[in-house]
């Protein structure tokens, strides 16, 4: 049988956060399908209007409101109904019983939906035992937040569940905010506290072989769907362990559909498909939550079906569609502080596996020499991103990188290197209204004295913002009738098609 013992006999409360209440070591409990969302409850109905006030005297239009962007920012997302202190004290004392009741290591042999069943029907029956004064629609939505619990990931669910949504960041038990269009709103959903915010942290990264205590408390990892997790738990998060998800649509975004967001023109994203497609080696540079990581998955989609990709990554969130593709992955420490993989032994360890293009997902330190070695070796077209905020700002901190790296190199012999090896850099910006933005394609032509020399092909221009507080603005040409990459899609026969993209950005 499932069970361990009947349900109305626990032996007292048990901690939300204790070892009984977490999957036992190699139970795949929480990679399982999620259970869907549950239906809101039936609003309420709104009381009767109060009477108007008397008319006030008129006011000028910045007093009666705040402005637009700041409205927006202050709204709150309600993710499903509001939870009262006396549902979370009844849900922790029928979670408790449940769990004296099954046994998680049988529970882990069974499919999503029939261990759901299960935990239905064993939490129905303590409720029915311990007499809980519940209608039929609170008991429904009691019983999806223990499944939650037990098989996913507990309050997250609905926010996993929505594709609309960019970010979730979680500030301790009581505090979790989503990004949702570009702007960050706080929810009202919380955690029981902090204990279980912390096993559900441990649940996550316990899927990629990662863990998260006191003595390693900084992890990165990822879900199952590739969305990127970072986990900081006490002492260095003082509030509570911090979680920040940084979530990916399910349908794959494409080039055409940034040019139906407005992020670019479409004859600048015609110049970017051929930048892909002749192997031009692209920097794509951009500030945090600009759509880097975003942009790069496009790019990718215009390389050969018969190339061999190896990306290199901190935790691994490209998705190519290419069949011949190897993901590589860093590896941190272990408890004895052995074993660890860094980026630049992934990215020197790649130059043996025979690539036709390296695609790093973030550069940040030491392996911006190797990634540069490997462009200027016979390695074109490879791509990588770094924070920055302008294409020349861009340049700057691959320099840095390489100086902190420890190689004793004269400053002209590294921007020789940069600017013989880095083709084109594309600017994303993530605008203060909350869209993003190709702000720069910018080409990179070589030396002129210790100076690295570029010219930009298209940029975007601000022209106002609009009743709403959204930015307008728009991208031209700089009007470069031949590009520094002009031989090399010539070879790749896109001489004509780059030609036209050119014309049509003029007219």
């Amino acid at each position: 049988m499932f069970g361990k013992r009947p349900p109305g006999s626990s032996d007292g409360p048990k901690s939300f956060g204790s070892a009984a209440a977490r999957p036992p070591a190699g139970a795949d409990v929480a990679v399982r399908e999620r259970a869907p969302a549950p239906e809101p409850a039936a609003p309420r109905p709104a009381p009767a209007p109060a009477p108007a006030p008397a008319a006030a005297p008129a006011r000028p239009r910045a007093e009666m409101k705040p402005a637009p962007a700041r409205r927006k920012a202050q709204e709150t997302e309600r993710v499903g109904a509001e939870r009262s202190t006396e549902y979370y004290a009844i849900k922790t004392t029928i979670f408790n019983a449940l769990i004296d009741t099954i046994d998680l290591s049988q529970l882990a042999r069974l499919d999503n939906a029939t261990a759901a069943d299960e935990i239905r029907d064993i939490v129905t029956e303590i409720i029915s035992i311990k007499n809980v004064a519940m209608s039929i629609a609170e008991q429904e939505q009691l019983l999806q937040d223990i499944c939650n619990d037990v098989l996913g990931y507990g309050p997250l669910e609905p926010l996993l569940a929505r594709d609309d949504i960019a970010d979730i960041m979680v500030n301790g038990s009581g505090h979790v905010f989503i990004e949702v269009n570009g702007r960050v709103k706080k929810t009202n959903i919380r955690f029981r506290d902090n204990g279980q915010l912390m096993n559900i942290c441990q649940r996550i990264v316990s899927q990629v072989g990662r863990r998260v205590d006191e003595s390693s408390p900084i992890c990165d990892a990822r879900l199952a769907d590739g969305s990127r997790v970072n986990v900081i738990a006490p002492p260095l998060a003082l509030d509570g362990p911090t979680l920040t998800i940084r979530k990916f649509k399910k349908d794959k975004l494409k080039l055409s559909n940034l040019v139906e967001f407005g992020s670019i023109s479409p004859e600048g994203a015609r110049i970017l498909e051929i930048i892909g497609a002749c192997r031009a080696n692209v920097l794509i540079s951009g500030g945090t939550g600009s759509g880097k990581t975003t942009l790069l998955n496009c790019l990718t989609g215009f390389i050969g079906e018969e190339e061999r990709i190896i990306t290199c990554e901190d935790a691994a969130e490209l998705q190519l569609q290419q069949p011949h593709v190897v993901r590589l992955e860093t590896r941190p420490p272990n408890l004895e502080g052995q074993g660890q993989v860094t980026m630049r032994d992934l990215v020197k360890n790649c130059l043996r596996m025979r690539p036709e293009r390296i695609i790093v997902g973030e550069v940040r330190g030491p392996e911006a020499f190797d990634l540069l070695q490997a462009m200027n070796t016979g390695h074109d077209g490879s791509m990588g991103t770094l924070h920055a905020n302008s294409p020349r700002e861009a340049l700057s901190r691959i320099e840095s990188m390489i100086t902190m790296g420890g190689y004793n190199l004269p400053t002209k012999t590294i921007r020789e290197m940069i600017s013989g090896s880095i083709d084109v850099i594309v600017q994303a910006a993530r605008l203060r209204d909350g869209t993003r933005k190709i702000t720069h394609i910018t080409e990179v032509l070589g030396m002129e004295g210790d100076v690295i020399i570029t010219q930009d092909l298209f940029l975007y221009e601000i022209t106002g913002e609009d009743a709403d507080g959204n930015i307008t603005g728009r991208h031209v040409s700089t009007g470069i009738a031949r590009p520094n990459f002009w031989d090399r899609a010539r070879y790749f026969g896109l001489e004509q098609a780059l030609a036209e993209a050119l014309d049509a950005a003029e007219a």
